[in-house]
């Protein structure tokens, strides 16, 4: 599968938004597939309802029991915003070959006092990926879909 949305649907978003794939980048398809990754890796686990085939599906979307804003959600679509953050991150995959990777070193400090030793780690810097694009613009695009960390679903006021 070439992940969500199709290269046609991709090619327009990047038109309409003014945005360019850098040349030497994979093929649309191949990128699309990152980018589709990308989201079912870090959301698909919150994503609402299930997955129409939990055995065999290879994205997360379609979904069965799904709603977002109070209406249901067909088991064959995959939402408008899944495809366009998907989007989002095959641009950035575009970019920089590592651009979707979530791992950022912690500055750990060890302190000894006595026989007394304690380590620990600062947080690191806000994460963001390609051109500085915050992870934040998936978590918006997303929301209306997403269940809280606690698996209580995260709704939407007003609309």
């Amino acid at each position: 599968m070439a992940g969500y949305g199709t290269d046609e649907g991709f090619t327009a978003w990047l038109t309409e938004n003014g945005y360019a794939v850098p040349s030497g980048s994979p093929a649309s398809a191949v990128i699309r597939q990152r980018g589709s990754s990308y989201v079912d890796a870090v959301y698909g686990g919150r994503f609402v309802g299930d997955p129409t085939d939990p055995v065999t599906q290879e994205r997360s979307w379609p979904r069965i029991g799904a709603f977002a804003y109070g209406v249901e959600i067909g088991s064959d679509a995959v939402p408008d915003a899944v495809i366009k953050a998907s989007y989002h991150a095959a641009l950035a995959a575009a970019t920089s070959d590592h651009s979707l990777s979530l791992s950022t070193p912690a500055a750990v400090k060890r302190r000894k006092v006595g026989d007394v030793e304690v380590e620990f780690a600062e947080a690191a810097a806000t994460f963001q990926f390609a051109d500085d694009v915050p992870v934040s613009v998936l978590d918006g695009l997303l929301a209306p879909l997403l269940r809280s960390r606690t698996g209580v679903l995260i709704r939407t006021i007003g609309a």
